[in-house]
């Protein structure tokens, strides 16, 4: 079975999801973030996996459901720390982040499904997941990151290594408050999207 790893920042304000400030407060903008690791991690809890490893970027909290390893992420630039992730694993991995609140344990358990990798990008040209059959952290080195161009260049590693990789659908991550709109709207029950209309609400008091 496969490792999944969830790749994650500690849920403060001022720390996670500055780009939704404005028109969220610093606050706010980390009650969804932490709405949305948490709704991460529920799908993560209900995919059947061999570990389920969360590799973080501070404390655990509240939000952390049992039956997960956790890990710090190492020091250094975003391609290193997703390489290092994937060296606490042994045997096949997927790892995913933080800014999809709307995955779901179908489009998790696919995974890898007999492929080399699976790659699944993301709607601003990065990549939302990431899946190994053997895992092998030089894959990430170097792949610049936080660009539009950064889903096609690890899509073009995996491809230059030989790989068989399983295409997984597009999703949209969480940057925005646009984006955040639109995401609850794919997964209105969850809890980011009750976060969000609570948000809202505040707003317009």
């Amino acid at each position: 079975m496969t490792t999944l790893l969830v790749i994650a920042k500690e849920p403060r304000p001022g720390r996670v999801k500055t780009r939704l400030t404005p028109p969220f407060t610093p606050e706010q903008a980390a009650r969804l973030a932490e709405a949305a690791l948490a709704d991460t991690l529920q799908a993560v809890a209900a995919t059947p996996a061999a570990r389920r490893v969360l590799v973080l970027d501070g404390t655990p909290g509240r939000w952390l459901p049992p039956g997960f390893d956790v890990v710090p992420q190492c020091a250094g630039t975003l391609d290193e720390r997703l390489a290092d992730a994937f060296a606490h694993c042994t045997g096949p991995a997927l790892l995913i982040g933080m800014d999809t609140p709307q995955v779901t344990p179908a489009l998790l358990a696919g995974g890898l499904d007999g492929h080399d990798a699976c790659f699944g990008p993301a709607e601003d040209g990065g990549f939302w997941a990431l899946g190994l059959a053997e895992p092998d952290p030089a894959l990430l080195r170097g792949v610049p990151m936080s660009t539009p161009q950064t889903g096609a260049v690890q899509r073009e590693r995996l491809g230059a290594a030989g790989l068989r990789v399983r295409e997984l659908p597009r999703l949209r991550d969480v940057d925005t408050a646009a984006d955040a709109h639109a995401v609850a709207a794919l997964a209105p029950h969850g809890r980011f999207a009750a976060r969000l209309a609570r948000c809202a609400t505040a707003d317009h008091r």
